[in-house]
């Protein structure tokens, strides 16, 4: 394996860990926003407010990006193991 190689390894699964993580990270986030903007126009700051709603952000975008998600990374582990027995031939 060559350094070059490595590097395209590594830059692919940086990449594929963006594309995987992000719509669960973004789905979170707007839900954070708008609990924070709700906060600050209600006055009320309970902490414990947020943690339900971005749990159940997450887990629902999990449910519909799941099977996305799944396939990307099947597809990057295929693309890992020919690239390996490429390597060993």
């Amino acid at each position: 394996m060559t350094i070059d190689q490595a590097i395209t390894m590594g830059h692919e699964m940086f990449k594929i860990t963006l594309i995987v993580g992000a719509p669960v990270l973004l789905i979170t986030f707007i839900v954070g926003l708008v609990i924070s903007v709700f906060q600050a126009a209600t006055q009320i700051h309970e902490m414990t407010l947020t943690f339900i709603p971005k749990i159940l952000a997450a887990l629902v975008a999990l449910f519909v990006f799941g099977s996305w998600m799944m396939v990307k990374l099947v597809d990057y582990t295929k693309e890992n193991f020919n690239m390996i027995v490429s390597l060993l031939k």
